[in-house]
């Protein structure tokens, strides 16, 4: 079985919670048993999640050789220039690491997005801006450590697509099974 969530912020993308923790687990959801997250989403950001019960998948999602494509949308400060997305585009360095390149633009207009509790901050003298960021690779945080590199801190991600693969309009907080022609569209 495959299932696809859209995480909610605030939640952690596990079952069991950790001694002293603000944040939610997926047990809260009502998913079916013995299922388990397919890579993760930190607490603090949100969208797609799959889930499975089958072996295997998830080294054939994750596995860097794959090269898999996961899309995310990032809501950073300020807009960034052409050359700032350019140099996103071509890899940045995160501590001691370089990221591959990636897939970058923005998201002009911004995207339709549920309204996330509690709000991101709103700053009348500092616009913000949408980019859509297409990875091959997922490192601990690593979409808001790229997007700091350039000097636009992220203020919310989401997890839009992972392979050919997007939730549509499935709300935060509700899953459901793929069909056969989804889960062939996220191994494509």
């Amino acid at each position: 079985m495959l299932l696809a969530l859209h995480k909610p912020y605030g939640v952690l993308s596990q079952f069991t919670p950790e001694p002293g923790s603000r944040w939610r687990t997926l047990a809260g959801f009502g998913l079916p048993a013995d299922v388990y997250a397919l890579g993760r989403l930190d607490a603090d950001s949100e969208g797609l999640l799959l889930l499975s019960d089958e072996p295997g998948l998830n080294s054939r999602l994750l596995d860097p050789a794959a090269a898999h494509r996961r899309e995310y949308w990032v809501q950073v400060e300020r807009v960034p220039t052409d050359a700032a997305l350019a140099r996103l585009a071509r890899g940045v360095k995160i501590g001691n690491y370089q990221t591959l390149p990636c897939t970058v633009r923005r998201l002009e207009p911004a995207p339709a997005v549920p309204p996330r509790d509690p709000p991101v901050r709103a700053r009348k003298s500092v616009p913000d801006c949408w980019l859509s960021l297409e990875l091959t690779e997922g490192k601990n945080r690593q979409v808001r450590r790229m997007t700091a590199a350039i000097g636009h801190p992220t203020l919310r991600l989401l997890r839009a697509r992972i392979g050919r693969f997007a939730p549509g309009d499935l709300a935060p907080g509700k899953w459901r099974a793929l069909t056969t022609a989804e889960r062939a569209a996220v191994f494509a």
